[in-house]
């Protein structure tokens, strides 16, 4: 659905957003990504919705690597993702990455309007399994230096598990 904005006496077409949760990302060292989920289950009574682990994940390595863990919290979604030199974690200092995700059925069109607004792209638009949460991911930048994640909604997710 696009709204039409008058600007200078010309028509010019402006895509309407609406996105459906944030989502808070805690990137920890990829060892230990699967000890922080079960400490904030432990401490915070966190409960594990969903996780989907790196599928190309070679079998003589100990740890699979955890691409996106969610969780449920004081009634909102936090994410849990393991960090490594070649992951495909959004932020590669483990520790001191704030990535806040947003949902929204229209993947491609919210990055083009952050874009627009000054944020940088990152990579492409990533689908199916090469994405955190199997769905459809675009990730930019803003001009502030957080890194927003714009993803399809978590039942899209659920379905490509």
């Amino acid at each position: 659905m696009a709204q039409v904005e008058v600007l200078n006496g010309g028509a010019a077409e402006k895509a309407v957003v609406a996105f459906t949760a944030v989502k808070p990302q805690l990137v920890v060292e990829a060892p230990k990504a699967g000890d922080a989920i079960e400490f904030y289950k432990s401490a915070f009574g966190a409960e594990e919705l969903g996780r989907t682990l790196h599928p190309k994940r070679k079998a003589d390595q100990e740890l699979p690597l955890v691409l996106s863990a969610q969780l449920g919290l004081a009634g909102t979604t936090i994410l849990v993702s393991g960090c490594t030199d070649e992951s495909a974690a959004p932020v590669k200092t483990a520790g001191t990455g704030c990535v806040l995700c947003l949902e929204t059925e229209d993947v491609e069109a919210a990055v083009a309007k952050a874009v627009a607004a000054g944020a940088a792209a990152e990579g492409e638009l990533v689908e199916g399994d090469g994405a955190c949460c199997g769905g459809c991911v675009g990730k930019v930048k803003d001009p502030y230096g957080f890194t927003w994640l714009i993803c399809s909604p978590a039942k899209k997710c659920a379905e490509a598990e």
